[in-house]
């Protein structure tokens, strides 16, 4: 079983089940209804959940366990379900959960993290780890340390997006640049998308799990109810069991690796992107240059560095173009921006007359 949560295994890895576990009776149609119609690896569960607002359903408890892991039994897969704290940690254990994870409320805490660290050592049992809340990489892969740190070798990531105040499409939007870069740190952590928490809407299920598909994610953990619109949570973005098998019918799963394809032909393409990389940065090379040197007029006139009405007018300027560049609105300001940055740090360290090379 803990092979399952391992890279270079079965693709996707699929996790799947009710958000939340309200009834006995709830938690086996829906496990029923899934062996009918889909094949999972791990049938999931919210036991505890924790809620922004006070008297909304927290979960029905330690009670729910016995369901989950029965329900797992009539499936033949094992369980999962969310832990916050060092008693549900015992009590999951008891009941014979097979696997482990970690919020994202709870990721965000190091001082939660270390009490389930600290409460599983000892222990051997895969556990996987939701991204922070907020989009910070180091405080994802500290929650990894410190359970490393108590002997937790069988370790994956979930990707279920970060909070934002009222995005126009997603609950949580993806920053998808986030667990790419976990990758690169941590390459062989297994990293499994989870578009029920991004989305927030099923209708958006299936957009995402491609997107996840094809930046070569390890699974999918999505939520599936016998009766989503009768959920006692997260609701919108649950869906049917029966819909869940036509998602994962309707996923195209693209090559791992480029081995087996024209590797001349790819070359030759990488070859001209890489030389345009490079011709880039000359540019932006030069553009700093003249960065220095409207420094140093500055300077010597005595005129401040950010001046926000020409800012105002360059941004405006740039994103007017966008679709012309046949690039993103949040792209063209994203590379502005980072532009922008690095022109004020060379300008100030002609300021000040500095040469350090100081951290944008």
């Amino acid at each position: 079983m803990s092979s399952i949560i391992q890279k270079g295994g079965k693709r996707p890895i699929l996790i799947a089940g009710p958000c939340s576990a309200e009834t006995e009776e709830q938690v086996m149609e829906t496990a029923l209804q899934i062996k009918e119609f889909c094949q999972i690896d791990i049938l999931r569960a919210g036991i505890w959940k924790p809620r922004t607002r006070p008297d909304s359903f927290e979960g029905v408890g330690e009670i729910g366990l016995g369901w989950l892991v029965n329900a797992g039994k009539e499936l033949g897969v094992p369980t999962t379900t969310e832990v916050a704290n060092a008693k549900h940690v015992e009590q999951a254990l008891k009941a014979g959960v097979d696997v482990l994870w970690i919020g994202a409320r709870t990721t965000v805490n190091p001082f939660a993290v270390q009490e389930i660290a600290d409460s599983l050592k000892g222990v051997k049992i895969p556990v996987l780890v939701k991204n922070p809340v907020n989009p910070d990489l180091e405080l994802w892969i500290g929650a990894f340390e410190r359970l490393e740190k108590s002997g937790i070798t069988e370790l994956g990531a979930i990707h279920r997006g970060f909070s934002v105040y009222k995005h126009a499409k997603y609950r949580n939007v993806p920053n998808w640049e986030i667990p790419i870069a976990l990758h690169e740190r941590l390459p062989d952590l297994p990293i499994i998308n989870d578009p029920s928490h991004i989305t927030g809407n099923r209708n958006l299920l299936l957009e995402v799990s491609q997107k996840a598909m094809d930046l070569n994610f390890d699974g999918l953990m999505i939520e599936t109810h016998r009766n989503p619109d009768a959920a006692w949570s997260d609701a919108a973005q649950q869906l049917t069991p029966q819909n869940l098998g036509i998602l994962l019918d309707s996923l195209v799963l693209r090559s791992q690796n480029s081995e087996k394809l024209d590797t001349e032909h790819i070359s030759v393409i990488r070859e001209k992107i890489g030389d345009l990389d490079d011709r880039l940065f000359d540019i932006l090379t030069a553009r700093m240059q003249l960065s220095e040197d409207l420094g140093v007029f500055k300077k010597e006139n005595n005129i401040t560095i950010l001046q926000p009405e020409h800012w105002k007018k360059l941004i405006s300027a740039r994103l007017n173009k966008a679709d012309e560049y046949k690039l993103s609105d949040r792209f063209v300001r994203q590379v502005m921006d980072a532009i922008h940055q690095e022109s004020i740090r060379h300008q100030v360290r002609v300021m000040n007359n500095s040469t350090d090379k100081e951290e944008q």
